[in-house]
Parts: C-alpha cells; structure tokens; sequence
C-alpha cells in the first residue's frame, strides 16, 4: 500500500481550482482538502460539484467552497475569484485545470468552434492568474500550476486546436514565470498523460486503446487521477521553493 507525502506547508494555504468538480479536478481538490488547506473551485457541472463538496466535509480543517461558474465567461470568471478571495482570503495557490478535449475534424472547424476552444481551453489560465495577482503579491509569493497535455507530443489525431491550446500552456507558463518570479510567485505546468477518468473510460477507452498504453507506458497499469494530484500537491507545497518555468510531466514513460 502507498504511503504519499503530507506537506504541513499546505495546512491553511488558499488554493483555486478550476474544473474541480470532477476527473483530475475532483481528485486535486480532495487532496488539498486532505492536507489542510482551504479549497475553493469552480466547475460548470453543478450536481457532481456540490457531491464532492457534501463527500469531503468534514474531513480535512476546512471544507471545500464551490461556485458553478463557466469560466469562458471571463467577467463571470473574475467576480467569482473575487468573491471566493474574500471569503477564503488571498490564495496562495492556482490551479489551472479545466479542459475539454472533444475531438474535431480539421474541414468541419468554424470560426465560432475554434475561439469556443480557445475561450475553454487557454484564455482563462491567463485570467485566473491576473484576478490573482496582488492577492499573492500581498502574501509574499504563490505557486501557479498551469495544465498542459502529452496530446500534441505524441502527436495525437483529432483535436489539433485541443493540442495547440495545451502546447501553448508551457510557453505561457515560461514567460510567466520570469514576470511573476521577482514577486516570489512560481508557475509550472503539469503535463499528464492518458489519465483513466470516467470521461475517458466512458468515451476513449476501448481494447485498442488498452493495448496502447500497455506498449506506449514504460511502467504498467493505468495512470489514475491521483498520481496527477501528488505533483500538483509537490508544486503548491513548499517543497519546491526552488522551481518554476518548468513541466512536469506525470505519463508513466508515455512520451
């Protein structure tokens, strides 16, 4: 049996999180919730959200807050943050983890489709760290954790507008972190691999694609949404005072 890493450097940190009501989301609130801090997320799915929160009260020093929120709304986006600030306090720690990564065909791609992709997929990391900004300057410094995806190194087919967004995360990430760096506040990007979430059971995973990651991982088994949530609980921790402007990547050997 696993015995995982407790940080006391986490207990009371503020952490944001977009996209915590399910999938990774879910388990990378559970975790920060597990080691003490105070969690704040949104979701645009409302029913498992408010289960999540009702499951792990109780369980950790303070229970997590949600607020439904379509984060393509940017105004919405940052009234929502604001609120959330101050209710919890200044956050010490974002987390950029909402995604969808719905596949297209290249002739079939609207105007209208593409900018949808973008507005999900890259527009708010920047706008979450910008209503963030002098909160975390007030506090000293921060952890910034972007998300970006093993999708377009291994050069996968089917959503290149998906893949774009996920390749331009890390370039985001590198220059941010330089801006930001003087204040104290770091910013990394987690890169996962193929992460067996029940989206992804229910609409992927077929015995092809077990066959997949059995020749494409260099370690066995399945990559679950836990392990994702132990590199972000190291990037928020103390632990690793010392980085930023890098990706890490969390895919069994898969790229």
């Amino acid at each position: 049996m696993s015995r995982l890493a407790s940080y006391p450097s986490l207990q009371g940190r503020r952490v944001f999180v977009t996209g915590g009501g399910s999938g990774i989301g879910e388990s990378i609130v559970a975790a920060f919730v597990a080691q003490g801090a105070a969690v704040a997320f949104v979701d645009i799915l409302a029913e498992p959200s408010e289960a999540l929160v009702a499951r792990l009260a109780g369980t950790g020093a303070h229970d997590p807050v949600f607020r439904h929120c379509d984060i393509t709304d940017i105004p919405a986006l940052q009234r929502t943050m604001a609120e959330l600030a101050g209710l919890l306090g200044d956050f010490d720690v974002i987390v950029n983890n909402a995604a969808n990564d719905s596949r297209h065909r290249i002739g079939e791609v609207s105007v209208e489709y593409f900018d949808e992709r973008i507005a999900i997929n890259q527009r708010p990391l920047f706008f979450t760290v910008q209503a963030a900004l002098e909160g975390m300057k007030r506090r000293g410094g921060g952890s910034v954790i972007n998300f970006s995806s093993m999708s377009f190194h291994a050069k996968n087919p089917d959503y290149p507008i998906y893949a774009a967004t996920k390749a331009a995360a890390i370039g985001f990430t590198r220059c941010l972190a330089r801006d930001l760096g003087p204040h104290n506040i770091r910013v990394n990007t987690v890169t996962p691999g193929w992460v067996m979430t029940q989206r992804q059971i229910d609409l992927w995973l077929d015995e092809a694609g077990e066959a997949e990651i059995k020749r494409a991982q260099c370690l066995p088994g399945k990559l679950m949404s836990e392990d994702i949530a132990a590199m972000v609980l190291f990037l928020a921790a103390d632990d690793s005072k010392m980085c930023t402007a890098q990706d890490f990547v969390v895919d069994a050997g898969w790229t």
